[in-house]
C-alpha cells in the first residue's frame, strides 16, 4: 500500500520515481505522519513557502517517504495563524527543519524549542528572508549572537566550545561539548553559518539556470543535485531523457560516489594516525578527478547533467579508459582495505568508536551511508530505482555495529559496488542522443526529484509560476537527518575522538543552509 488511505485528494505526480501530492490541514498532519511512521515510512523533508502571490497566505510542505514512493503534502497556513502542530515527537529530524522554517518565513511549530536556527547576528528579529517581499540584497550591521546553549551542571562538568571557525578548510559550525575529564556527556550543535539565500535565489529563474544553481547546493554532490533537479523539471515537462543520457547520468553519479568515498577513507586513515592512508587514497581520488576532466570536461562534473539529458558525451576512448581505471582502482582499494583491516592502531581507533545503535538510528531517522552502517536499509537507487537503476539492480549493503569501523566498511563496500555498476554501464550503453529539449514548461506545475547521492538521498521539490519560471525550489540534503545523529554518536566517547567520528559521518554544512 502506498499512500491511498491518507487522503481522498491524492494526485500522482509523473516522473522517474513513484510520487504523489496531496493537501492537508495543519490539524491533520500529526495523524498522517503517525500513520506513515507506523507503516515503516519517515520524514524526507520539511520546509515552508510563501503563497501570497496566489492569495493563499503561507504553506508548510512535507515530503514523506516509504519504500513504495514519496508523498508531497502541502498544508495551507493563513496569515493570521502561521502555526502548526509540532511534528518532532513523531519524526525527530523535524526539529531543526521547523526552526529553520520559522527563521526564514515566520511559520511556527507549536514546539518547546523556539531558539533561532539560522539567524547569526546578521538579521533583525523580524526579518523573514524567504518571504516574497524580502529583498535578498539587504545588508545589516553586525549584531549580538547570544545563543542559548543547553547547560549541563554537575561536579567536574566543563564546557569546551569548538568553532564556528575551524583550523582546517571545513565550513563553519559551532560545537559545544559538556565533558567530565575527557568524556563527552553531551554535544550540542549550532549550524546555519553559511546561509547564502539559495532558496530565495531560485525564485524567478528559468529551468536551465536553476539546474546550474542546484548543482552548487553542496559542491561534493553536484551530480546528485543536478540529477534530482533535472528529474523534477522533466516530470513537470513530461520529458523522458534519451536512454544514453540516463546511462551517462548513472556513470557520473557512481564516479562522484567513488571519488568522495576515496577521499573520506584517506582522511579517516589520517585521523586514525595512518598518514600513509591519506596519501594513497588521495592519489587514487586525484586519478578519478583527472579522468573526469579528460572525459567530461570538469573534475567534479558540474553542469554536466541538465534538464532533458546531459550536456556532453563521452570523449573518444572513454569506455576503454573507464574500464581500465575500474580494474586498477579495484586492485589498489582491495590492497588498502587489507592494510586498514590488519592495522592494529587503526582498528583500535575505529572499533566501538562513535557507535550509533540500529535502534537509535531508527528513532532518529538516519539515512544514507550513515544509516546503512546502523542497519537502516534505505537507498533510493534500490527502493525508488529510477532508470537506469531499475535495470542495473543495486546490491545494497548494510552493517549493524554503527561505529566508525562500520562506516569505514560501508565506504569500501560502496566503492566496490559502484565499480561493478560502472562496468555494467560501460557494457550496456549504446550510441544515441544525449539530450532532448524541454518545451515551454506548463505553468503552475509541481515536480519532485529524488536520487541517492554518495552521502544519502538528495531531493528537489520544484514549483513553477504562471510564466513557467521557478516559483519556488527546495533542495534537501540528507545531512538534515544525520546531523542530530552525530551528537548521539559522540556521547560517551572522549573529546579527541570527535574529529574521527565527525569525519566518519562527513555531513554537509552548506547543504542544510539554504
Amino acid at each position: 500500500m502506498a499512500f491511498e488511505s491518507l487522503s481522498p485528494q491524492l494526485t500522482e505526480l509523473p516522473g522517474a520515481v513513484p510520487a504523489w501530492r496531496a493537501d492537508a490541514s495543519a490539524a491533520e498532519l500529526p495523524d498522517i505522519c503517525q500513520v506513515v511512521k507506523d507503516q515503516g515510512g519517515r520524514l524526507a523533508a520539511l520546509w515552508g513557502t510563501d503563497e501570497q502571490d496566489r492569495g493563499e497566505g503561507y504553506a508548510l510542505n512535507l515530503v514523506l517517504a516509504k519504500p513504495e514512493g514519496i508523498l508531497w503534502l502541502k498544508s495551507a497556513l493563513p496569515v493570521d495563524r502561521l502555526q502548526y502542530p509540532d511534528l518532532s515527537p513523531i519524526f525527530y529530524p523535524a526539529q531543526r527543519m521547523q526552526r529553520a522554517a520559522r527563521d526564514l518565513l515566520g511559520i511556527d511549530a507549536e514546539a518547546a524549542d523556539r531558539r533561532p536556527w539560522l539567524r547569526h547576528a546578521a538579521w533583525q528579529e523580524t526579518d523573514r528572508p524567504l518571504r516574497r517581499e524580502a529583498a535578498g540584497a539587504t545588508v545589516y550591521d553586525q549584531g549580538g549572537n547570544d545563543y542559548a546553549f543547553v547547560s549541563v551542571i554537575g561536579d567536574g562538568v566543563h564546557e569546551i566550545p569548538v568553532g564556528p571557525v575551524h583550523a582546517g578548510t571545513i565550513e563553519p559550525g559551532h560545537f559545544r561539548f559538556s565533558i567530565v575529564g575527557e568524556k563527552v556527556l553531551r554535544l550540542e550543535e549550532h549550524l546555519g553559518y553559511t546561509h547564502k539565500g539559495v532558496d530565495k535565489r531560485f525564485q524567478g529563474m528559468a529551468l536551465a539556470e536553476g539546474a546550474k544553481l542546484a548543482g552548487r547546493v553542496s559542491g561534493d554532490s553536484t551530480v546528485a543535485y543536478a540529477w534530482a533537479f533535472s528529474m523534477a523539471a522533466e516530470s513537470i515537462a513530461g520529458v523522458t531523457p534519451p536512454e544514453r543520457a540516463l546511462w551517462l547520468r548513472a556513470l557520473m553519479l557512481e564516479r562522484e560516489r567513488v571519488a568522495n568515498h576515496l577521499g573520506d577513507l584517506g582522511y579517516l586513515g589520517n585521523d586514525g594516525g595512518l598518514a600513509f592512508g591519506l596519501a594513497q587514497f588521495m592519489r587514487l581520488k586525484e586519478d578519478v578527478l583527472r579522468l573526469n576532466e579528460k572525459l567530461f570536461g570538469h573534475r567534479y562534473l558540474m553542469d554536466r547533467i541538465v534538464p532533458g539529458g546531459v550536456a556532453c558525451d563521452l570523449a573518444r576512448g572513454g569506455i576503454e579508459a573507464i574500464v581500465a581505471e575500474c580494474g586498477a582502482l579495484e586492485r589498489e582499494v582491495r590492497l588498502l582495505k587489507d592494510i586498514y583491516d590488519d592495522h592494529p592502531g587503526l582498528q583500535d581507533r575505529f572499533l566501538t568508536c562513535g557507535r550509533l545503535t540500529p535502534n537509535t538510528a531508527s528513532k532518529l531517522g538516519v539515512i544514507g551511508l550513515a544509516g546503512r552502517a546502523s542497519s537502516q536499509a534505505w537507498d533510493a537507487r534500490a527502493q525508488a530505482a529510477p532508470a537506469p537503476y531499475d535495470v542495473l539492480g543495486v546490491r545494497m549493503k548494510t552493517h549493524k555495529n554503527g561505529d566508525v569501523a562500520a562506516r569505514v566498511i560501508m565506504r569500501f563496500d560502496e566503492i566496490f559496488e559502484s565499480l561493478r555498476l560502472i562496468r555494467a554501464v560501460t557494457e550496456r550503453i549504446a550510441p544515441g542522443e544525449i539530450a532532448l529539449p524541454l518545451a515551454s514548461a506548463p505553468a503552475g506545475r509541481m515536480g519532485l526529484g529524488w536520487i541517492e547521492g554518495w552521502r544519502g538521498e538528495s531531493m528537489v521539490a520544484l514549483d513553477l509560476d504562471a510564466n513557467g519560471s521557478i516559483r519556488s525550489c527546495h533542495a534537501h540534503d540528507p545531512s538534515w537527518q544525520n546531523w542530530p545523529a552525530l551528537a548521539f554518536a559522540v556521547n560517551g566517547n572522549i573529546v579527541p575522538d570527535f574529529p574521527l567520528i565527525n569525519k566518519s559521518f562527513n555531513l554537509s554544512y552548506s547543504g542544510c543552509d539554504l
